[in-house]
């Protein structure tokens, strides 16, 4: 409405439509405020089934996760039936109670020590006993709200400890401790220059004095390294690759890499009783403020760059690591073969070795439809150390458990020593950690490779590296994970500007939380909310800026990179207007002109140190004597292959069968008399099926039931009973030494174990087409391979009567191999397959 109209026509309805307007402002926010609570409640009945399935898995395996500690725990010292009984017999026991760390305890935490506290302040209690309540804390480092930490609660404890002995006659003893132990007056200072009166660190008469007082100190602020933008403008159409600048953040990583190869080669730091000593890589600590802003991977890539001995990232990501992508890639082919993919990642990696061009000339020429694998297999001559290392672990896949196969690929196969020469050192932490979590995992459920990548999937590890004992190495983290370490020299080069990015999806309201609305559609009370949870996170910052500073011993440099906004709260802004305030005078780095406050006498710069004045011990002789040559290891062999002929002359197969047919024939009733007796006979058909349906050996409809038939009139014929009966045991590993062949160690897969208190059977399956009607006439390398099979089976049954027997699945014949014959034929010429 116009001026005009206001004061004319208009002015009578001037006041009703104000009315109107506040109304319908009111109206507004109550619908926003109606339309969060709609979506809040949509947001429990979707999470409730979760929320009461995951309590139930729970209680079935009787965990308790670290909330369910605290919060049972408070539960039961507040439960009107118990807590008195529980707590008067927890006060026989209790005399002093000890609260480390007290800025980072949460309420719930808190409540909990306040109740085992209560008879403290009781009365009479169950023993006659002086009882203390000793509290630590530093509300200024108080960094950890995700974990429920509060500073208020600390202030809000303070008081109840100090109200509740105070009854009593037993006031609590309020004691600062003013000195540090750690930093130099230098960093403290800056501290007390740049950071006093900053809202989040409240207590703004505090000041710090350093116990050392004579401990030299410095601070370098550099100067801001400037944003690098980068617009490419060219035609569409033109596809030259062009070099992409360095950006602001890898320029400032690779300044501080620099930076720290020349104080290695140059500074020295006092020492002990005032020697000066050279700096050490595990000197350094390099501090951000999160890892996900592209400075944390870039610092320790142009660390490494720098040949630079750097421990690596404070927290290991399992999925993410390279070395444990390799890897998981082969176990997803050894549980899929036809998965092309997995098989192509696996080819390309160190582990086996492809390159780019080898890995398209096996894959590219292949019919559409036919699998990787296949091809490999049919190519196997091109590519030999690739298909022995798959098809030894595809073979030993089904029976092997997931942490044995990885370990197998590691050492049989020496896919640790590809990995780390591709990859480097750092890549061994991640390896560790994958075969740590298969064993936790086979541990925690029956295990299965496919159970196995299901588990890593879900899991999402992360592993937290103890990065106080890294050794002698640079360390990057971030302020968080440094909380309660220091170092001699601290780089801070994340301090531009942090954006206030509230991501959170929930409020919390009531000791509950609301489904927060976007910010539009906000209403007010949610809108006060949010303000106060924005203020909380800024006034946490501060905090962090103050734990961040106070890591620093000896040395702490602050640089920032980047554009620094125009708000002047950036970390950077704060600590440069305490170093103009300090006096700090300008100083030329390497990275340009910038500002150097100093206290104390500091060391004088040195040249590279000699390795005769590090003062590190002398090796002993045996450490530097060249070791042995290790002893060869002996050949294990396969006792189905000691040598001899395995078919009678003329034994070809059918006519329409070639030779790859007729070995595919044998592994698919090898696979059905393996795995059809240890089903109800009403599911062995089926089942069949749908085993000859798939994998690499696949066959079609018609193909499958004349196997499954074949397999099936085996297994129910009642004079196999026993071979194929529930005490039978199918492909048993063995594995001995024997004397029959020099004491060489053989191992391999007896298809059927039968096991009784007198006697041992070994039968294997053979499915020749050409069947001898006697055992003399059983050709030479069977005969072998069961003389094998006996004579280590001798060894592990001694007490027993051992025989062996080969059940011809053509004529479904079961033929018993006298002792004798197997006995001889081992020791006829060497069995050893020729080379």
């Amino acid at each position: 409405m116009t001026k005009a109209t206001q004061d004319g026509p208009g002015a009578g309805l001037i006041g009703p439509l104000r009315d109107l307007q506040e109304r319908l402002v009111l109206a507004l926010d109550q619908q926003r405020a109606l339309d969060s609570a709609q979506k809040t409640l949509a947001m429990y009945r979707f999470a409730r089934p979760f929320l009461a399935l995951l309590e139930a898995r729970k209680r079935e395996r009787g965990w308790l996760d670290f909330d369910d500690l605290i919060e049972k725990t408070a539960a039961l010292l507040n439960d009107p039936a118990m807590a008195g009984w529980v707590l008067y017999r927890l006060d026989g026991q209790i005399d002093h109670i000890l609260v480390d760390e007290a800025q980072d305890t949460s309420l719930a935490q808190w409540q909990v020590i306040a109740s085992l506290a209560q008879e403290f302040t009781a009365g009479e209690g169950a023993r006659d006993a002086p009882r203390t309540v000793f509290v630590v804390g530093d509300p200024k480092q108080s960094i950890y709200s995700f974990q429920g930490a509060d500073p208020a609660a600390f202030s809000g404890m303070k008081q109840h400890f100090h109200q509740g002995f105070g009854a009593i006659g037993k006031p609590m003893q309020d004691l600062r401790l003013e000195y540090s132990f750690r930093s130099s007056p230098a960093v403290l200072e800056l501290v007390d220059h740049a950071l006093a009166g900053m809202e989040g660190l409240g207590d703004a008469g505090f000041r710090h004095h350093a116990f050392f007082a004579d401990k030299p100190g410095r601070v370098d602020l550099w100067p801001v390294v400037e944003k690098q933008g980068y617009s490419e403008e060219r035609a569409w159409f033109d596809t030259t690759d062009i070099a992409m600048p360095e950006t602001h953040t890898r320029r400032l990583a690779r300044q501080v890499a620099a930076e720290i190869a020349r104080m290695l080669a140059q500074e020295t730091l006092p020492g002990k009783h005032g020697v000066p000593r050279p700096v050490q890589p595990g000197d350094v600590l390099i501090l951000v403020r999160g890892r996900k802003t592209g400075l944390f991977d870039a610092l320790i890539r142009a660390c490494k760059a720098a040949g630079l001995p750097v421990a690596g990232a404070d927290r290991l990501k399992l999925g993410a690591e390279m070395a444990v992508k390799d890897l998981t890639a082969l176990l997803r082919f050894l549980a899929t073969p036809e998965d092309d993919l997995s098989l192509a990642a696996v080819l390309r990696s160190p582990i086996c070795g492809l390159d780019e061009a080898a890995l398209y000339a096996l894959a590219q020429p292949r019919a559409r439809g036919a699998y990787l694998w296949n091809e490999l297999r049919e190519r196997q001559a091109e590519h030999a150390q690739a298909f022995e290392l798959l098809d030894d672990l595809r073979r030993a896949a089904d029976f092997k458990r997931p942490f044995e196969l990885i370990e197998r690929a590691l050492t049989r196969h020496r896919g640790r020593e590809r990995l780390l020469a591709r990859l480097g050192r750092e890549a061994e932490e991640g390896i560790d950690a994958l075969l740590a979590q298969a064993l936790e995992y086979e541990r925690a459920e029956t295990p299965s490779l496919t159970g196995f990548l299901e588990w890593l999937e879900v899991s999402e590890i992360e592993i937290k590296r103890q990065m106080d004992a890294a050794g002698n190495l640079i360390r990057v983290m971030t302020v968080h994970g440094a909380k309660g370490l220091e170092a001699p020299i601290v780089f801070l080069p994340d301090c531009g500007p942090k954006a206030d990015k509230d991501q959170a999806e929930f409020l919390e309201r009531d000791g509950g939380v609301i489904w927060r609305p976007s910010k539009a559609d906000l209403p007010q009370d949610l809108r006060d909310r949010a303000d106060a949870a924005r203020a909380l996170r800024r006034a946490e910052e501060d905090r962090l800026l103050y734990v961040a500073v106070t890591r620093a011993a000896n040395w702490l440099v602050v640089a920032a990179a980047g554009d620094l906004g125009n708000k002047g709260d950036s970390w950077y802004e704060v600590l440069e207007a305490g170093m103009a305030r300090l006096g700090a005078v300008d100083h030329d780095f390497a990275a340009g002109r910038g500002k150097r406050y100093e206290a104390g006498h500091w060391p004088q710069q040195t040249g590279a140190p000699d390795k005769a004045d590090t003062g590190a011990p002398g090796l002993p002789a045996w450490a530097e004597a060249q070791a042995c040559a290790p002893e060869a290891l002996s050949e294990i062999l396969s006792p189905s292959d000691l040598g001899g002929a395995k078919a009678l002359p003329g034994d070809t197969g059918s006519a329409s069968e070639g030779e790859e047919a007729a070995l595919r024939r044998g592994r698919l009733l090898h696979l059905l008399l393996e795995k059809l007796p240890a089903l109800p006979p009403r599911l062995r058909e089926s089942h069949a099926l749908r085993l000859l349906a798939q994998g690499v050996d696949a066959v079609d409809e018609a193909q499958a039931r004349v196997l499954t038939a074949e397999a099936l009139a085996l297994i129910e014929d009642p004079s196999l009973a026993e071979i194929f009966g529930s005490e039978s045991l199918a492909e048993v590993e063995v594995t001995a030494a024997l004397p029959e062949l020099g004491g060489a160690r053989i191992q391999g897969a007896i298809d059927r174990l039968v096991v009784s208190a007198q006697e041992v059977t070994a039968v294997d399956f053979k499915s020749n087409r050409l069947v001898p009607a006697h055992a003399h006439e059983v050709p030479e390398g069977l005969l072998r391979q069961i003389g094998a099979y006996m004579s280590a089976l001798r060894q592990i049954y001694p007490d027993r009567r051992v025989r062996g027997a080969i059940l011809w699945t053509e004529t479904g014949v079961l033929m018993e191999i006298p002792s004798d014959l197997a006995a001889r034929s081992l020791c006829l010429d060497d069995p050893r397959p020729a080379t």
